[in-house]
């Protein structure tokens, strides 16, 4: 078993058990730009959607610098192995408020990986 593998599988476990209350399910949508109107300026093209769970978290007030991360931004944490699909910057997120558990969209920041490309590391901010 690679290391991705059991990390994935470690963390998949605590996300059921141990931070059960801390997980959060959300949804994620981007539009491939099929076609632009040259009049209207309306670009046209197809949703792609994908789900997963993770954890959705603040910044410690030391990260926020007022340049990239700005007060407000959340870290949303998910397995790679358990997204249908990949998440981007500018893409779109549904996920729960942290203060009143109401459906909240936020706009994909940064988009990266852990190094063993275990998780997606998602910076947010509201959209």
């Amino acid at each position: 078993m690679v290391i991705r593998d059991e990390l994935q599988a470690e963390v998949a476990a605590a996300f059921d058990d141990d931070l059960k209350d801390a997980v959060c399910e959300f949804a994620g949508a981007s539009f491939s730009e099929t076609s632009v109107d040259p009049v209207t300026e309306q670009i046209t093209g197809e949703k792609i959607s994908y789900s997963g769970r993770g954890v959705l978290s603040r910044y410690r007030l030391d990260s926020i610098d007022g340049v990239n991360i700005l007060r407000g931004d959340l870290k949303l944490t998910a397995l790679t192995n358990e997204l249908s699909g990949k998440p981007g910057v500018d893409h779109l997120i549904t996920a729960p408020d942290l203060i009143t558990g109401k459906s909240q969209q936020y706009k994909i920041i940064s988009a990266d990986t852990d190094p063993a490309r275990a998780a997606y590391l998602l910076q947010l901010r509201r959209a």
